[in-house]
């Protein structure tokens, strides 16, 4: 009686959730077929829509198990999320509306059009689309396996994890390869509502119900768990205080260009609307608190959890005390909050390809949204194939994923504020940057010195970018801003109107795929 009752309350909110998809394409007015209103929502979304997407790319599945799961294990480390992440915000404020302007002001789409354009290389874009893929997979994968996790268990077993996997894998591709960021827009809302809901109730009946209020169980934790108040935690393995601010500084600068990030700002209506966003976004990052304390909460209400299954640690209260109905609405929010970054991911590889990649053919050019939603449904396709046949595949790639993304920051952040930045100067640093990381963290030297290895690699980015641009050879056709703003802009446009005459799929005019003049300035 208790799965079919949940698994109804999860199956009508699946439907929701599809026709909200769908629904939004609508929203689009008469902005309708290119691909800057499929990849960007036509750069017309509100505070409010902004808001409630980037709140869910920040809290997904990893909130609801991976926090748990973290507080469950090591305690305090897990206090490293609410961190870098109010930081990056913080970040964001400054560098989201720069950004937004210059994407804007030449009709870009996303990161590999940034770094093309500002470089004046087409393949550099192709480049980029090729490591932000081998970075973002991982994270498909994730949503796809913590969404299975969630649903298996407040189904009470009735949907097996393999059914789960192609629910959310179908669900999602589904409304993005319609409706695009903006159907992840409308459903965040509805994932949002029912976080904000499921949390807050969570957050007072636990305690209450488990420890008779808030006082006996911070008591207890101080009294028979104190390890796990305290860096470097329990059994953490050396997070300790310079492994927490290294990271956080890390992950606070990455967050800002990570790619989903990225067209979070290029959605947005105006730079007005991202700096309203990025002093309300912390707010919402007041409820991964709930997580991390239920986590710590379950120490004693379920103890012994090992492995995989302290991930569970969350669900396993719920489970075992909520009746049927509130943990498949508990479970819904879950499942949404794997599903809105799921589709948010998707549709940047495909934007990726679709624009930088695929796009770059003269032949193909001309349909880049089509070529964006068929990449679409092949990048959830792999992820989902490979979480039911090799899903270490994809898990041990993870381990570099975000620190391998840091090492776009020079790339992108210095290279559009400092303009002396060269190509050879950002390539060296970008490449060097990625040895230094994938070694430190596959040869298990992470932390190291106590510190995250993103960070030593970032630094080592850094100093190599700076000695070749500073020493090194500048490229014939190495272009200001400026310049490069003059050859780009079709002489129709007004400022800020780059891109408003592009063709169907909102390529620039002529060959310039990606924004890129086929010929120097000078």
């Amino acid at each position: 009686m208790n799965a079919t009752i949940a698994t109804s309350i999860f199956a009508a909110f699946m439907v929701l959730t599809l026709a909200l998809g769908l629904l939004a394409v609508r929203g689009g007015g008469r902005r309708k077929g290119g691909l800057d209103e499929w990849s960007v929502g036509g750069r017309s979304l509100g505070t409010v829509f902004i808001w409630v997407l980037m709140a869910g790319e920040s809290y997904t599945s990893f909130s609801y198990l991976g926090a748990a799961g973290w507080g469950y294990n090591f305690g305090a480390p897990v206090l490293y999320v609410l961190a870098y992440m109010s930081c990056g915000y913080a970040v964001g404020f400054v560098a989201g509306p720069m950004l937004w302007s210059y994407a804007r002001r030449h009709g870009l789409v996303g990161i590999t059009d940034l770094v093309a354009h500002r470089y004046g290389r087409r393949w550099l874009g192709t480049a980029v689309a090729i490591l932000a893929t081998v970075c973002l997979l991982p994270y498909i994968q994730l949503q796809i396996t913590g969404m299975g996790v969630v649903v298996t268990t407040i189904s009470y077993g009735a949907i097996s994890l393999n059914w789960a996997y192609f629910i959310g894998f179908a669900v999602t591709t589904l409304f993005v390869v319609v409706s695009g960021l903006r159907g992840s827009a409308w459903v965040s809302v509805l994932k949002d509502i029912l976080v904000i809901a499921t949390l807050a109730f969570l957050a007072v009946y636990v305690p209450l119900h488990y420890f008779d209020g808030y006082g006996p169980f911070l008591d207890r934790i101080v009294a028979e768990k104190p390890q796990w108040l305290t860096f470097p935690g329990h059994a953490s393995g050396g997070l300790g205080q310079g492994w927490f601010i290294t990271t956080s500084l890390l992950n606070s600068l990455t967050v800002v260009i990570f790619p989903t990030t990225v067209a979070g700002y290029l959605g947005a209506r105006s730079a007005d609307a991202l700096r309203r966003n990025a002093v309300l976004l912390p707010f919402y990052n007041v409820l991964l608190f709930v997580p991390m304390l239920l986590g710590m909460a379950a120490l004693f209400v379920v103890p012994g959890l090992t492995g995989a299954d302290s991930n569970l640690a969350l669900f396993k209260l719920v489970v075992d005390s909520l009746p049927a109905w509130l943990v498949g609405v508990t479970g819904v929010a879950a499942a949404l909050s794997s599903i809105v970054p799921m589709a948010v991911f998707m549709l940047v590889i495909g934007t990726m390809w679709g624009r930088s990649v695929l796009g770059a053919v003269p032949r193909l050019a001309h349909r880049q949204k089509l070529w964006s939603q068929v990449v679409v449904v092949v990048a959830g396709g792999l992820a989902l194939l490979l979480t039911y046949t090799a899903p270490n595949t994809l898990v041990r790639l993870s381990l570099i994923s975000y620190e391998g993304m840091a090492q776009l920051v020079p790339m992108i952040l210095l290279g559009l504020v400092w303009r002396r930045l060269t190509l050879y100067g950002a390539v060296s640093g970008l490449v060097v940057g990625l040895v230094v990381v994938c070694g430190l963290v596959f040869t298990e030297h992470d932390p190291v010195w106590g510190m995250n290895a993103g960070i030593v690699a970032l630094a080592v980015n850094l100093v190599v970018a700076l000695a070749v641009t500073w020493l090194g050879p500048r490229p014939v056709d190495d272009r200001p801003d400026a310049e490069v703003l003059a050859s780009d802009l079709d002489p129709e446009d007004g400022p800020g109107e780059a891109g408003s005459g592009a063709g169907e799929d909102g390529a620039a005019g002529g060959e310039g795929v990606a924004g890129v003049s086929p010929s120097p300035a000078k």
